[in-house]
């Protein structure tokens, strides 16, 4: 589990997530879009009730979630999204998968394709990495947070598969179909997280060393940068001394 974690932890160390809070609107907007295509109530609608819970855990306003939400019903008027999926390899042979959500799908496959190429990697065929992926929750907690105690009562009593020991962290693992209530039972708990989404998870990982750690870090970051891309799954890993150095 741990390439996935350490990487989101990364992400959080190094402030990337406030830096860029604006991106993360419009990627959280773009997808309560999308869901609410489906219906604009997220009691019958479990997709728009995750993206809705996601855009409160970043503070998104009101407004900005009903107005996505209505752009979705069609009661206001907006862009027309496309959902796309890209799968391919990073330096060293890691498995990625990225998808965006892009309403010029010709440019995004094009820019995709280059940030591959740029930096160290290639796209491969439909299909080629992501049977190596399992759709997982993750709520990951650290060690001063909470006791492995009071974890493993949670998971028990809402419902998530497994508790994994990732070093500075605990990381509860959840089916998808539990992951709301479990989430809701640790903020119950008042104990804080690093990370909960739901994400996806491989079932083996790749790990990188030397001067592939810094160029597999670039080609994740360059991607995560892009506009239309909503969300970069890999099966990167690394060692305890180059996640400092990388983190730092």
């Amino acid at each position: 589990m741990s390439g996935h974690s350490k990487w989101a932890t990364i992400k959080h160390k190094k402030g990337a997530l406030d830096a860029k809070r604006g991106k993360i609107f419009t990627r959280l907007i773009k997808e309560i879009t999308i869901a609410a295509r489906s219906g604009g109530d997220p009691d019958g609608n479990p997709r728009l009730r995750s993206a809705i819970a996601a855009a409160k855990a970043e503070n998104m306003p009101a407004d900005n979630i009903k107005r996505a939400i209505q752009r979705g019903t069609g009661e206001l008027p907006g862009a027309t999204y496309e959902e796309i999926s890209f799968e391919g390899y990073g330096p060293g042979g890691v498995a990625i998968i990225v998808e965006a959500t892009t309403d010029n799908r010709n440019r995004a496959v094009s820019e995709i394709r280059h940030t591959f190429s740029k930096n160290g990697g290639n796209l491969g065929e439909p299909n080629s990495v992501r049977f190596m992926f399992s759709k997982k929750g993750i709520i990951a907690v650290a060690k001063d947070a909470a006791t492995e105690e009071q974890l493993m009562n949670i998971v028990l009593e809402a419902g998530g598969e497994d508790l994994n020991d990732e070093g500075d962290t605990w990381e509860i693992i959840t089916e998808p179909s539990a992951y709301e209530a479990v989430a809701q039972a640790v903020r119950d708990a008042k104990i804080e997280t690093v990370m909960s989404e739901i994400t996806m998870i491989a079932s083996t990982y790749t790990k990188l060393e030397g001067a592939a750690v810094a160029q597999m870090v670039r080609l994740l970051e360059a991607l995560e940068d892009h506009d239309d891309v909503q969300n970069v799954y890999s099966n990167f890993d690394m060692d305890a001394k180059q996640l400092e150095e990388v983190a730092g």
